[in-house]
């Protein structure tokens, strides 16, 4: 039995933070943020703050000190204004404010900057022997002053910053507003011709209906190619720009940068991707069996998400709530108190509707108060998407104790407690079911698997090769497409029908349009929560004792001393494979059940 949950209505409760985006509460808030900006501005003048000032620690101290008050209140607006935003992107008001908010947050990047210079070129010993500030703040200094390494001058950074609202921040809200307001014309087999949005087309991947979900993938597909023009010049526009930025700024290449910020190595990332690729034909044996099971000689994209199993079994949004409940606190009490709390104080966005964006995500709203947007279909992905994202709200749990600069998770240390979570759902779910049932979960967690170990390298491959083709000229809507097959085929291999592939991920995908190489932290993440969750299987009380700890650190230290607090070598291509080992043994267990 799952616990009982009052469920509050499917969307999420900002009024806790202010009334409305047109209330005076708001307006005072928005003003007190333009008014911190222009204050950290002058002290900054005032301090120095810039390459080649002097910085004595006690100006350090300050500028840390006031730097992280008016961090922590930009990331509450911020958060408060992206909450209208990615669930109506036909909300004008909460258009404006982003927009007006995006010029203020250019000056805060452009102070950002002048700090890393002023650190880069201060004697940062003298300055960590002198404050007991800056030594709390240590990894972050040392950080900044690394990056100062790359910046380029002060005039340059601040016009690249300045542009930034006319280049890739536009670019991406294009790509935003084009892809949350399309509405797909279905021919559907049993309602015949419907208007949905795209969220509501996509989601009927996991129909248990084959006619439907090929309908909707066919579908899809023809509608993605009404706007594959603009979309092509905004993935083109963001890609050429940061190509050169980061030339100007002296990196050898466009991924640098995302291992730079994610505090990886690339040795690490060999090592794991390594380990990846030599895992494809093990998943791809997966799709084969799961191919068998559907009656196919080969799988083709549409049915990738099709259930198994238990097709009949309904998850409504209440029983998903209280089933992750019960889940949480077997593994600790402060686990589902979070779970509970995220519940009744209506932190979650949960319905589909036009004008929302599609997917998921977490974000940090205040102090240790978060928001969880997903699209809840009546699914088991989507009980094991909702575990992931509060995974992600635990996390904030722990780091709210953290001052600003100590809290800043690189994304792949942020997969950790949410691969944790979803680890915790589907193992506790698995351990109580059989036959079909057992089936159609493990079938649900291999699919999340494949799409984070091969879809995700099939991502990585498809924004290599655009970066890289990108230094000469723009690529075309064709060549975009035939990049995304091509990669495509590299991953899946014939584990999927050459000829029912997907040309327009590239266009369904928002992070291509935010940030660069998104992609391989989401599979660091996940390899990392599995060999996290084989210590505490290990041994569960001295897990739990260092859990908490090893998540409040995240933006303590970089990914090779987290790891090494629970013994994992992430250099080493055998921890890769150890975690790659616990899904080949789903996918024998997965096959002997198909059979």
């Amino acid at each position: 039995m799952s616990a009982t949950v009052s469920v509050s209505p499917l969307r999420w409760d900002m009024s806790v933070v202010f009334p409305s985006l047109d209330s005076p509460d708001f307006a005072d808030g928005f003003e007190d943020v333009v008014r911190g900006v222009g204050e950290l501005r002058d002290l900054y003048d005032r301090l120095g703050v810039r390459a080649g000032g002097d910085a004595p620690a006690s100006a350090v101290e300050e500028a840390i000190e006031r730097t992280n008050d008016l961090s922590s209140r930009v990331r509450t607006l911020v958060a408060y204004v992206s909450a209208f935003v990615t669930t109506d992107s036909r909300d004008e008001t909460a258009q404006a404010r982003m927009s007006e908010l995006q010029v203020h947050l250019v000056e805060l990047a452009k102070l950002g900057k002048r700090f890393e210079a002023w650190i880069g070129t201060s004697d940062l010993d003298a300055v960590l022997a002198g404050s007991e500030v800056a030594r709390e703040h240590a990894f972050a200094l040392r950080k900044a002053a690394e990056g100062a390494r790359r910046q380029m001058s002060e005039p340059e950074e601040d016009l690249a910053a300045s542009l930034a609202p006319a280049g890739p921040t536009p670019w991406g809200r294009l790509h935003g507003d084009i892809t949350s307001r399309l509405l797909v014309e279905l021919d559907h087999p049993s309602d015949g011709q419907v208007r949905l949005p795209m969220s509501a087309v996509r989601a009927l991947a996991a129909d248990p209906d084959a006619r439907v979900r090929e309908a909707a993938y066919r579908a899809e597909l023809a509608t993605w190619e009404t706007v594959e023009v603009p979309v092509a010049a905004a993935i083109n526009s963001i890609k050429g720009w940061h190509n050169v930025l980061n030339e100007r700024r002296g990196w050898p290449d466009s991924l640098e940068p995302a291992l730079f910020a994610n505090n990886v190595d690339r040795t690490t990332l060999e090592a794991m991707q390594e380990a990846v690729t030599e895992s494809f034909p093990d998943l791809r044996r997966y799709l084969k069996a799961k191919a068998r099971l559907l009656g196919r000689d080969s799988l083709p994209w549409f049915d990738l998400f099709a259930p198994l199993g238990a097709e009949g079994r309904s998850w409504a949004y209440t029983d998903a709530t209280g089933f992750i409940l019960e889940r949480f606190g077997s593994y600790s009490d402060s686990l589902a108190a979070l779970a509970r709390r995220a519940f009744d104080e209506r932190w979650i966005d949960a319905e589909p509707r036009p004008g929302k964006r599609d997917g998921a995500f977490c974000m940090s709203l205040r102090a240790d108060e978060s928001r969880v947007l997903l699209n809840h279909t009546d699914s088991f992905n989507s009980v094991s998407t909702l575990a992931h994202e509060l995974g992600h709200a635990y996390h904030n749990v722990q780091l709210a104790s953290r001052t600003e600069m100590n809290r800043r998770t690189p994304m792949a240390l942020a997969e950790t407690a949410s691969i944790f979570c979803q680890t915790i759902v589907t193992n506790a779910m698995l351990a109580d079911a059989a036959g079909d049932e057992k089936l159609a979960i493990l079938e649900a967690e291999l699919q999340g698997a494949c799409q984070i170990v091969v879809d995700i390298h099939s991502r990585f491959l498809f924004e290599s090769a655009v970066f890289e083709r990108r230094r000469s000229r723009d690529l075309s809507v064709s060549e975009l497409k035939e990049t995304m097959l091509e990669a495509q085929r590299q991953t899946y291999g014939d584990g999927l029908a050459p000829d029912a592939l997907h040309p327009y991920m590239w266009a369904a995908k928002p992070h291509y349009y935010s940030s660069s190489f998104y992609n391989w932290p989401y599979t660091f993440g996940m390899l990392f929560g599995l060999a996290l969750y084989a210590r505490y299987t290990q041994d569960p009380e001295g897990f739990r004792a260092g859990y908490d700890e090893l998540l409040s650190c995240t933006g303590l230290a970089d990914a090779a001393e987290l790891g090494r607090r629970f013994d994992i070598d992430f250099a080493s291509v055998a921890t890769w494979r150890s975690s790659l080992g616990q899904i080949r043994a789903r996918v024998y267990e997965f096959e002997e059940l198909a059979r």
